[in-house]
């Protein structure tokens, strides 16, 4: 090494030196512009400062939960409007106006209730009135209301459809129904809540509702199309065939009765 190259490492050796001695002063001046009353001062903001921080983690737990909630509150709401989207066309199938199902059979032929007879005179009568009722079953279901829908009825062939509209169909659903329950409550009333011009229309309702074809199922007679919707002319007519069409109802022959049978849904 010759003097020149020695003479240059020991300039920069003195000048890292110096630089190290002024780093050094200034550390010494940066700690005494603080005096020990100031302590406690840095001491709370130090405190504020750690209270911020908990906040802020906590308000980045909490966006953290609610990002993860979003898709199930969007999958939520898919399943809200496909439920509008089922409700709306329910509603749209439903009549205008829902008659009550019957709850009392026997009002509309006589309100006269059948009075108990006495024991002796009992021997007098059919032993077919004798019959007992079959009991009903708990919690029977009402007769179906199966409605049919606007595109069920816009598909009909114009010659089956003819002038039927569909609240006019359906008011005759209505009315099925109520021909049904009514004849189920008959079926199951006892003897002596039946009048007296009720038993032989009993007798033959049980005795329908025993064949294997209707067991079980809620049914009416031809002969029960009395309205105030469904009535035995033309438009009733074209109404049962489109029921028919449908599978609403199927119908077959005991005796000289035409028995109705409401059907459900599969």
């Amino acid at each position: 090494m010759d003097v020149k190259q020695a003479g240059s490492s020991l300039d920069s050796l003195i000048s890292s030196f110096n630089t190290r001695i002024a780093e050094l002063q200034q550390f010494v001046i940066a700690r005494n512009m603080y005096p020990a009353s100031s302590v406690s001062d840095l001491s709370e903001i130090d405190s504020a400062l750690k209270g911020m921080e908990l906040q802020v983690q906590k308000i980045k737990d909490r966006l953290r939960e609610e990002t993860r909630a979003i898709p199930k509150a969007k999958k939520l709401i898919e399943a809200a409007l496909r439920q509008q989207m089922k409700l709306k066309s329910m509603s749209a199938c439903v009549p205008s106006c829902l008659p009550e199902i019957a709850t009392s059979v026997i009002q509309d032929t006589s309100t006269s209730v059948q009075p108990e007879m006495p024991k002796q005179d009992l021997g007098t009568e059919s032993l077919n009135l004798e019959e007992p009722a079959p009991r009903e079953k708990k919690g029977r279901a009402s007769p179906p209301m199966w409605y049919i829908t606007s595109d069920e009825l816009d598909a009909l062939p114009s010659y089956m459809k003819q002038r039927l509209t569909l609240d006019k169909v359906n008011a005759a659903i209505n009315d099925m129904a109520t021909y049904a329950e009514a004849n189920a409550q008959i079926i199951v009333a006892p003897r002596k809540k039946l009048a007296e011009n009720m038993l032989d229309r009993a007798l033959e309702l049980r005795e329908i509702a025993r064949n294997d074809v209707v067991k079980g199922k809620p049914f009416f007679l031809e002969a029960d199309i009395k309205g105030p919707a469904l009535k035995l002319d033309n438009t009733g007519k074209a109404t049962l065939t489109v029921l028919r069409h449908l599978c609403r109802i199927t119908e077959t022959r005991m005796g000289h009765h035409r028995v109705i049978i409401l059907l459900k849904p599969q």
